[in-house]
């Protein structure tokens, strides 16, 4: 087995998850909040779907598929989120993507992740893009990206459904020539 790589930050540590996470991620994730502002997380969020996603991870990784990694606070390890790349080697590109549980919104550990999940994507895999997507009633999402160093690429008019609704679609990317790995830790 490869072992996951685990990243640290100021204040978060970013480590694979565990079985032991499952219960909660299904508490966070499965807020009603959470879900309305993301494309794959249901509502409710069924038992067993956060045991499955956790145990799919490792085998992504080694197929150099993907790599998530548990937001987690230091020193007490409070999981409060997730971040990870889906990665698509071939072209040499990766999407973004992360949820933070409501209880630690504002706080900005999605931006504090996400450079340091940018970095290890420019820096570790050789990524020439990193992209996100955000759903347009979640504009929150798009400034965390914003802080990222990312740029508004354009919008997928209505391009999802979310129940029952169609929704725009807000597109993000940076490129390694675009990043010099010195953000602002403040932003």
């Amino acid at each position: 087995m490869v072992e996951r790589p685990t990243l640290t930050t100021p204040r978060l540590r970013l480590r694979p998850f565990c079985e032991a996470d499952s219960r909660d991620v299904q508490c966070l994730a499965g807020e009603k909040e959470i879900a309305a502002g993301t494309l794959l997380i249901p509502h409710p969020y069924p038992d067993g779907l956060a045991r499955a996603w956790i145990k799919s991870h490792q085998q992504s990784y080694e197929r150099g598929e993907g790599v998530v990694w548990a937001v987690t606070l230091e020193p007490a390890g409070t999981l409060v989120g997730a971040i990870g790349l889906t990665i698509d080697s071939e072209n040499g590109r990766a999407e973004l993507g992360y949820w933070i549980g409501r209880p630690y919104w504002s706080r900005s550990y999605a931006t504090e992740a996400g450079k340091a999940v940018i970095d290890y994507g420019f820096n570790v895999l050789g990524l020439n893009r990193i992209y996100a997507r955000h759903l347009g009633r979640n504009p929150a999402s798009g400034r965390v990206m914003q802080k990222l160093g990312m740029s508004l690429e354009g919008r997928l008019r209505q391009d999802v459904k979310k129940w029952g609704r169609f929704d725009d679609l807000e597109l993000y990317a940076i490129l390694r020539t675009e990043y010099d790995g010195t953000q602002d830790e403040n932003a």
